[in-house]
């Protein structure tokens, strides 16, 4: 039957998202390392992972051009990692996003996705700092945010990657001087290559 011979359709995954994101597709980026461990695995065929990220995007960014960068691509797995900026631009420019317009527009970007019969995985923010015991000054307003999107998931039934809860254990067990960067970030926000080993391996089973 020729219908044997067609191609099979790759898995289209779309990370939606900031500058992390962005970095994600560089070389050492934990997409790319995402994509190098898919074809070590001999599904290279099975799966197209796609960054979506653009640096200094907050909730409201990424609903402005969802319909280009993911709903156009028709994907069949989007993840949303959003949120940094959302608290960090709050303190380092004004423009920060408040909790109420953070889940409308979260929510929002959820539902338009799932119209388009994509399944969505929502990811809590990682971290702004690597000082262990909530004493970075703005560990209040993401742990809020991170609370905010775990809230979401349960309310909209998407699953959830705590990505907040999965960093600051990490960093709590191998910061043993207490520094404020350099265990998974090279800034305090932005991942060095140990970070974005890390993030590959919390996003991997989730594409299956």
């Amino acid at each position: 039957m020729l219908s044997a011979f067609a191609k099979q359709q790759k898995k289209k995954v779309i990370f939606f998202g900031d500058s992390i994101t962005q970095a994600g597709v560089g070389p050492t980026g934990f997409i790319t390392l995402l994509q190098q461990d898919l074809n070590k695995a001999g599904k290279s065929r099975d799966f197209e992972l796609i960054g979506a990220g653009i640096g200094g995007n907050k909730v409201y960014d990424l609903y402005l051009r969802l319909e280009d960068d993911v709903l156009s691509k028709k994907p069949d797995l989007v993840f949303i990692y959003i949120g940094i900026n959302d608290v960090w631009h709050k303190r380092s420019f004004g423009t920060g996003t408040d909790p109420d317009k953070f889940e409308k527009f979260y929510n929002r970007i959820i539902e338009k996705i799932q119209a388009g019969g994509a399944k969505v995985v929502i990811c809590t923010p990682t971290v702004i700092g690597e000082k262990k015991d909530f004493v970075n000054e703005l560990d209040g307003d993401l742990n809020k945010y991170a609370e905010i999107i775990r809230g979401i998931a349960g309310n909209k039934n998407v699953e959830l990657l705590d990505l907040h809860k999965a960093t600051i254990a990490y960093i709590n067990a191998h910061n043993p001087d207490n520094k404020s960067q350099g265990i998974l970030t090279q800034d305090g926000v932005h991942m060095n290559e140990t970070g974005n080993r890390f993030l590959a391996d919390q996003f991997a089973p989730y594409i299956k």
